[in-house]
Formats: C-alpha cells, sequence, structure tokens
C-alpha cells in the first residue's frame, strides 16, 4: 500500500508539473502518468522488492526499490526511443526517480515502526529452533538481541530432547525443549511455527537436512539453516551447483582493488569536509576543556593501525593528565572483559569529559589521522599496543584493514559489548567489507551517537 501511494504521489507531482508547463497536454499527461505508474508497479515486484525475507531486515530492500526504479527508466527508456512519443522522456526521468527518491524514505520510516513494536514484542515470527544446545542457546540470545529482525525462538528441538535422562534440562535460555530432531516435523505442524531454525549439530547430515526439507513442504514453516561460516556474507559468499551438489563458495578476502581506492579517496574527502565543517565545534570543545581543567586539549596515544604499523591517535582530552598512571590503581574495578579496560564511573574522567564521551565528541580529532591515512572513517576498533599484545590469531585479523572513527562496535553498543561481541563485530567487518555496509554504518552512527547509548 505504502509502494502503491508513493507512486501515485510521485506521478500526481510530476502529472501536474507537464500540464501547468504545456497547457493541452493533460489527455497525454494522463496516459503518460497511467503508464509510468503501471511500469513502476510492475518493476517492483519483478525486482522482488516485495519479498518478505527482504522487508524490513536491511539495505536489500532499499537496494531493490532503487533496481525496481531503474528497471522502469530503462524500459520506458527503450518505449520512448522506439516510438518517439512526444514527453515520455520527461517522465522516464523525473517521474521514477521521484518515485524512489520518496518511496525509500517511506520504507524507512515504516520499518522504524515495525523495529519499535517488534521491540515491544509484537509482529514477531514464531520460531522452533532445531540443533545442539549450545548453537541453540546461541540463536536464542542473538534473536533477543536483535528483536528488529523478527524472529521469536518459542520452542527448541535437541538432539536427544527433553527426555534425554536427566543430563538435558527441559529448557534452554527460557525456551522449553518439546522433543528431540526425530519430533520436529510433528512439531512444527502442530505449533504453527513461521520459521524452522536449523542451528550447528553433528546430528545434521545432509541426508537428514534434505528429508526435512521434503517433509516441510506444505506446512506453514519456512526452514532456514544456518552455515558454518556464520560471519561470512555478502559479495564473498557464491551459491553455485558442481557435480549434481549446491556449494557454497567462499571466495578470499581483498584488501585492495577499486572498491578500497574509492574507499581512500572518500574518507580524505570527507575528512576534510568535516574539518572544515565543525571547526567551530573544535574551537569550543577546547575553550571547554582547557578552562576547566589543567592539561593539554588533546590526548595524544600510541595505537596500532592496519598490518601492526603504530601511529598517534588523536582525541579530546576527556581525563585528568595522570591517568594512564592511575589506571594500575583501577585495574580491580575493571568491567570489561578480555584486554579492554572500561569502567562505567572511571573517576579519572572529567565533567566536561563525560559529556564528550556521552556523545563520542571526544573522538572528533580522529578525522585528522584520517586526513593524514593512518585510520578510516569505518574500520575496527583501533587498539592499544598491549591489546593486540594478547590478541589471538582470530582477532590479529582486525589489523588486515585500517582502524576506523566508527564502525560496527560503535553502532551495536560502544561500551556495553563484551570482548567477544566486538571482536565478532570487527571480523565480520573485515570479512564482509563493502562500500554499501559503509553508508550504512555512518547512516547508524548518527543515531547512536545522539542517543548516547552504551557511551561511558
Amino acid at each position: 500500500m505504502g509502494d502503491l501511494l508513493t507512486i501515485v504521489c510521485a506521478v500526481v507531482a510530476v502529472g501536474v508539473f507537464k500540464t501547468t508547463e504545456a497547457a493541452g497536454t493533460s489527455r497525454l499527461a494522463l496516459m503518460l502518468g497511467l503508464a509510468t505508474g503501471a511500469t513502476a508497479l510492475l518493476a517492483l515486484p519483478l525486482s522482488r522488492a516485495w519479498d518478505p525475507r527482504v522487508l524490513g531486515q536491511g539495505p536489500e530492500e532499499f537496494r531493490r526499490v532503487g533496481r525496481a526504479a531503474l528497471t522502469g527508466m530503462v524500459a520506458l527508456a527503450l518505449v520512448a526511443l522506439a516510438t518517439d512519443i512526444q514527453g515520455l522522456r520527461g517522465w522516464v526521468f523525473a517521474a521514477l526517480p521521484a518515485f524512489a527518491g520518496i518511496a525509500i524514505p517511506v520504507r524507512y520510516l515504516l520499518r522504524r515502526v515495525l523495529h519499535r513494536r517488534r521491540r515491544l514484542g509484537s509482529c514477531l515470527l514464531p520460531v522452533l529452533a532445531a540443533g545442539s544446545p549450545e548453537a541453540v542457546r546461541d540463536l536464542i540470545e542473538r534473536t533477543r538481541k536483535d528483536s528488529h529482525l523478527g524472529w521469536r525462538v518459542e520452542a527448541v528441538c535437541t538432539p536427544h530432547g527433553a527426555g534425554y535422562g536427566r543430563r538435558v534440562p527441559g529448557e534452554i535460555a527460557g525456551v522449553p525443549v518439546v522433543g528431540d530432531l526425530d519430533d520436529l516435523v510433528d512439531r512444527v505442524r502442530l505449533g504453527g511455527y513461521r520459521m524452522v531454525a536449523v542451528a550447528g549439530s553433528t546430528d545434521w547430515t545432509p541426508a537428514r537436512l534434505q528429508r526435512l526439507a521434503w517433509e516441510l513442504e506444505g506446512s506453514t514453516a519456512e526452514l532456514v539453516v544456518a552455515p558454518s561460516l556464520v560471519e561470512i556474507a555478502g559479495p564473498r559468499l557464491h551459491v553455485a551447483p558442481v557435480f549434481g551438489l549446491t556449494m557454497l563458495w567462499v571466495s578470499a578476502p581483498t584488501f585492495s582493488g577499486a572498491g578500497w581506492l574509492v574507499k581512500a579517496v572518500v574518507d580524505r574527502l570527507s575528512a576534510l569536509l568535516l574539518a572544515v565543517l565543525l571547526s567551530p565545534a573544535f574551537l569550543v570543545i577546547a575553550l571547554a576543556i582547557k578552562t576547566t581543567s589543567r592539561g593539554p586539549v588533546l590526548y595524544r596515544q600510541s595505537r596500532v593501525g592496519r598490518d601492526g604499523r603504530m601511529f598517534t591517535m588523536l582525541k579530546f582530552r576527556s581525563m585528568v593528565p595522570d591517568a594512564h598512571h592511575r589506571k594500575a590503581e583501577l585495574a580491580g574495578a575493571n568491567q570489561a572483559a578480555g584486554p579492554l579496560f572500561k569502567m562505567r564511573s572511571d573517576p579519572r574522567v572529567t565533567r566536561v569529559g563525560a559529556v564528550l564521551r556521552r556523545y563520542s565528541m571526544d573522538e572528533l580529532p580522529q578525522i585528522f589521522n584520517v586526513l593524514a591515512g593512518s585510520m578510516s572513517l569505518v574500520g575496527p576498533r583501533p587498539p592499544l599496543p598491549e591489546e593486540v599484545a594478547r590478541y589471538g590469531p582470530d582477532a590479529r585479523r582486525r589489523l588486515l584493514v585500517k582502524p576506523g572513527l566508527t564502525g560496527l562496535w560503535q553502532v551495536s553498543g560502544r561500551s556495553d559489548l563484551s570482548w567477544e561481541e566486538s571482536v565478532r563485530l570487527d571480523l565480520r567487518y573485515v570479512e564482509s567489507w563493502s562500500l554499501f555496509m559503509d553508508l550504512v554504518i555512518l547512516w547508524k552512527t548518527a543515531s547512536a551517537v545522539v542517543g548516547g547509548r552504551g557511551a561511558y
């Protein structure tokens, strides 16, 4: 319904302009408007923009709306070339771009409403999860944390079921275990679940999964299988038949090429523009720091960059001058896991510093690190040398790209994240980077910073 109203608005707006631009063309404008609207309406399902699996789920939804508008433009442009209909070109380059320009913000607003309702517990799909207790628990926790995706695990089937002696509890993370894997199909048909989520387990053989897919045909449930490579997605994954088998191809990550060159250019130009636009804010913050506490305005700290190269990261000073020396005294009050050090009420933070940290304004001087090329606008969190010294092989992969002024860690909880979650998010970025991912992260950063979520 939203897309239909958007199409009508775009067509009417262009139609009004066309009829006032040239008197006596109202009938032609009406016909061309109807043709344009019909083309857009047809292009949406052809581009799978109404696929329930992408509605409200991520950037793919917006890409498909843009693809629909582009498909409609190409189709109408070909008709204009073939028929030489007067005025059709104006509709091609006005109505369909206007439709995309309106439809994407409208869908975004509808998505916000949907996500809010899902956080309150409504509009959620009932899910039956099946797999090992450990994998199922992880899935349940992820669905609760990311409730905006619309899943609610309501029941669980494990390899041995609820009746397996006394060693398996009757519930996992508060979700009841309703049977074993052999009971799965019967439970789906009795419970009316919309999704069957297959989590990791050695009991899931290819033959068993294939039989499950056959048995679920005709039921209300869709089958979703979690791959082993859970943090690899996007352009690196390709599905292709090989020797009669469906194979998941995983291409090696690349850290050079045209995309990375574009990223570097955009980083420098954006950082230069931000430095100019934010110069008044820099002055105000510098004065506030200087007049309320002793010490320099800027805090310089050695951090580890791409390929382990050291660089000096700049921040507005938010702590007392001897904060680094007092860190050892507070080691017992550390609230972070792993090599990180975090305190929710750190006594070393100044009054001005607390405000700067809450809204991440202390990070703004890192714009000059981006200009210098040691950092990027988007990337993993820049680590300290002592943190890197404790890295395992997985965490060390963070150093394959430049650290970022913001990143997945910034829009997913910031200081509220555990060490494991922080590493997982950074690795997801490294493994699946794309220019579009950067744009989405930058868009979400503004909301995370304004809300002050997870910052201390």
